[in-house]
Order: C-alpha cells, then structure tokens, then sequence
C-alpha cells in the first residue's frame, strides 16, 4: 500500500531513501522510496517509529500512525548551510534568534549595509559535541504554511545561547555564516530605531521578500494555492506555471498561507560583493540586494535616514506622524490594506512626502495573520494580458487603485526589458544641476542584470485613469511597446506630495549614474 512520499526542501522528490519502519513490538521493516519519491510497504495497522537516511541528507526520525488518513509527506532537508535570524525585524536594542543549519562547525559575524559594509561583531565559532548537531530538522508536511521551527529540538540548553542584541544604529544588517570547507551563507536583519532619529523613514519590502521565497516548495509564484499531492519529479513537465500557456501563477481564488519564519536564500549576497557590482542572478535585482544600493547610495549622499520593514508599518512600530519623508524602493509589490490606507491619510491629509523609488508596487493586498503567516488576496486570474493585472491591478480589484496613491500602475507593456528614461518636462525643479533638455536621456547606467539597459525596467508603472488630476509627467522609459516607466509627481492639498520613478531597476542606477542620483537628491532635499 502507498504509506506516503518523500521530498527535500524545495519539494522535489527523492528515490532511494532508505526507511525503516519499526512497530510497538519492536519489529522492523525495511523500505526503500521509489523514483517518484513514492513508499510503499504492506505494513499492519498501528503505530510506527520510522527512520529515514539518504546520503547527503540529514537524517530524522519521525513516528507515523499506520493507516494514514492521506499519504504522510516526509520531508528531508538536504546538507549544506543555511540561516535565518527571528524575528527577522526589530527594534535597536532586541533581540535576535539566530537558526543556522550546518552539518560542519561554522563561524558567524554581524555587518552592517551601507555605502560600505561594516563589520559589527564577530559571533563566534558554532559546533556540538554530537556528530552533525548543528543540522536543522525540518517538519514534515507543507511547512511553508506553519514555518521550518528550527532550534526547536537540541536548543533548550541556556548555556547554548543563540542570541544577539540588535545595534543602536539602524539599517540593514546581514549575518555572515562561513565554514571551514568555504560554504557562505548571508541573511538580512531589519534594525529599526527605538525611537526617531531622522526626518527620512525607509521601508524595506519584506513581504515582497516572502511573496518571492520558495524555500520548502512554495512561493506565491510556484504552487502559490498550496502543494501539490505529490512531490515534483520535473518542473516543467508538472507545474502548471510551465506547462499551461495560459497560466500566470494565481489560477485560483483560496492561497493557503506563506510563513515567514524561513530562510531566504534569495537575499542572500556574496562576501566579497560591493555596492557598485553589478547584481548577479534572476532574483537579486528586486530584492534586498537592490534595495542595499538605495540604502548606500543615502549614506553616500549624507541623508541620514530610519530602517524599517514593512510589516513594522503595518504593526505601528513606525509611527509615520514621525517623519517628513516615507521611501519605499524597488518592488514593494504586497501590502496590507491597512498599510495603504495609513499611508494614503499622511500624504493626503497630514502632509506627508512620499517617494517611490520602485516598480510594480503595492499592487497587491496581502492579510498578516497572528502567526507569522501572511494570505495574498491574489484573486483568480490567467494572464497578464488583457486581463488580470493589466486591467489595472489586484489592489484595484479588491479595494483601489494604487495609482489614486502612487499616481502610477504597473501594467506588462515593455516588461522584461531596460532601457534609459526620455526627459519630457525640463522646466521641473527635479532636472536642477543635471542639464537636461527636453529629449534628451539619463539613466543608461544599470547595475541590473537580469533585464539590462538602463534605469526603466524589469517592470515598470504608467499613469491611468485612477492618476490623480494634477500628476505631472516628468520623464519617460524609452523601453520598446510604449512600455517605459513614468516618472511622475503630485501634490495634495495638505502639502504632501509624491514623487515616482515606476521602475524596478531604478535603485540599481542611483549608486552608478550621475543624473539619476541628482535627480534622487533634488527631491528629496526638497522634500526635507
């Protein structure tokens, strides 16, 4: 009979894992997992200690009550190095878990982000007496829904402590994990102020960081309802994102939840990596990576400057009353509702600046629940063109546009593409000091990789009927299908204004070409 499958952490299936299955009586059974990483056993009705070991694998026990109501899924996690700190966002001053998987002793460092990156503190060297102690055991299951509950066995020890207390000086923080053997692994620390101490606050897009991870199997673009019933064998013979023309990941009106207690091994950045490198990978450029260019080039640039995440908007940590100046950057494409709403008040009614420095953003609702689990409100849809997003978005659909706040929205036109911005109205205050012209371009330095060409690209907003009445349109893309970003600015009666670039790749411009970084500085040393 089918007792169950077993996968790694990426949900993909693995054969030849050796079982063993021993009843009360203290019988055993041997069992070997199939190529579809399917077991099989004829085993009698009761209560099972089953052990599994695969070269290569960590090794686990788990006990398993024979018949199973479905087919059990276990879940192996496969050796190498691995972290994440929790909670991965805090106040100067808390503290930090950190959970790092190694199956050799490691050694781990603090270091800060800015224009350079700054060594904090040394961690020291992490080993246990017991072979491969310091190897993380994931549950079985679709632990991306609950979270992975690393050092929740073998760490109850207070002598074994895994803590460390967040700097004073806000920012981006990265924890340096390296082994003997030259394994490297770095993960992000959001360190926000205990209290202001700035008139600039900086978001950083974590819940676009969990939207986009797909540690355990699932992301909100691979298997974004829930797993499948059986582990992948291969990708694009299964999952419907490359096997179904029609597809555009959200096909289905219930998502089951996205935890955040993961790691991230899409924000992860190399050691040696500076801030004016270009930025390597398919994921990089749109996440943490990107956003660590914006953070330098602040510093660079002399702007002092706030360090929050998202979800700290959305919990109160940041009070925006607080602060003259919000920046979001690159691709804050999930929020609460509640985050809109708070936001939109402030610069429509209290004054507030707001500059978005980004692309594709606020696009979509997303709902924080108690546990560390978040649902995106993706809808059902199969395309991006014409309907779905390019309708006007998910956010619109659900509740407004965000163009009503942004004064842009993404749509597919030029997607994929770079290419440099067109000036379209010289006389603004924006171009002062840049000597642009009416026609002429900027933004043809990119550390973008992923869709070269310059400063508008990867995806990028456009106005729409949703725009308020008075934006202005300052410059736009020159990407092909009339699909470059626009960049725009309004104000509002109470004196707030918005100021947007619509382009993801934006931030990997501003540390490298002269005229998007003025540009940058001009507004918001006039919105300061």
């Amino acid at each position: 009979m089918l007792i169950g499958y077993v996968s790694d952490e990426r949900f993909v299936a693995l054969p030849d894992v050796l079982l063993e299955f021993v009843d009360a009586r203290g019988e055993s059974f041997d069992v070997r997992s199939r190529a579809s990483g399917s077991i099989h056993a004829e085993l009698l009705p009761g209560v099972y200690d089953v052990m599994l070991q695969k070269p290569g694998f960590g090794g686990k026990r788990v006990r398993l009550t024979i018949p199973t109501t479905q087919p059990h899924q276990f879940r192996l996690l496969a050796d190498g190095l691995l972290g994440y700190v929790w909670p991965k966002c805090v106040r100067s001053g808390d503290e930090g878990e950190f959970r790092v998987h190694s199956v050799e002793p490691f050694h781990l460092e603090l270091w800060r982000y800015g224009w350079t990156k700054e060594y904090v503190a040394g961690l020291g060297w992490h080993d246990e007496h017991g072979p491969r102690a310091m190897m993380q055991i994931t549950p079985d299951g679709d632990y991306t829904q609950t979270g992975v509950e690393w050092n929740k066995f073998g760490y109850a020890s207070p002598s074994h402590r895994q803590s460390v207390a967040a700097p004073q000086r806000s920012g981006l923080y990265y924890f340096h994990a390296s082994t003997k053997s030259g394994l490297t692994f770095a993960f992000p620390w959001v360190v926000a102020p205990s209290k202001p101490t700035a008139p600039v606050a900086v978001l950083a897009s974590n819940i676009t960081w969990n939207c986009y991870n797909n540690f355990g199997g699932r992301s909100n673009y691979i298997h974004a309802n829930a797993l499948p019933d059986v582990p992948v064998v291969n990708s694009r013979q299964e999952i419907a994102r490359y096997t179904d023309p029609k597809f555009q990941s959200w096909g289905w009106e219930v998502y089951s939840p996205l935890a955040f207690e993961r790691p991230e091994p899409i924000n992860h950045i190399d050691f040696a990596e500076r801030i004016t490198d270009p930025i390597e990978g398919r994921a990089a450029c749109h996440i943490a990576p990107a956003e660590w260019r914006l953070l330098g080039w602040l510093e660079r640039e002399g702007f002092a400057y706030d360090f929050y995440s998202e979800t700290q908007l959305h919990d109160g940590v940041l009070d925006l009353s607080q602060y003259r100046v919000l920046i979001i950057s690159t691709h804050p494409e999930y929020w609460t509702r509640m985050m809109y709403d708070r936001v939109k008040r402030w610069v429509f009614e209290e004054g507030g600046r707001l500059m978005y420095l980004g692309g594709n953003g606020v696009n979509c609702e997303v709902e924080l629940l108690a546990n560390d689990t978040m649902i995106v409100q993706n809808g059902s849809m199969t395309s991006l063109w014409p309907e779905g997003v390019g309708a006007e978005s998910r956010l619109g659909k659900r509740h407004e546009s965000e163009a009503s706040l942004l004064g842009v929205v993404f749509d597919p036109a030029g997607i994929m593409t770079g290419a440099p911005y067109r000036v379209i109205d010289e006389t603004h205050w924006c171009f002062e000091g840049t000597g642009l012209k009416n026609g002429e371009t900027f933004g043809e330095k990119s550390l973008h990789r992923r869709c070269p060409g310059g400063a508008s690209g990867h995806e990028t907003d456009k106005i729409s009927e949703s725009s308020p009445k008075n934006t202005r349109l300052l410059a736009k893309g020159l990407n092909p299908d009339n699909g470059g970003a626009e960049m725009t600015i309004f104000e509002t009666p109470s004196n707030g204004s918005v100021f947007s670039v619509g382009s993801i790749a934006w931030p990997s411009s501003i540390p490298i070409d002269d005229n998007v970084s003025r540009i940058t500085a001009n507004v918001l040393r006039r919105f300061t």
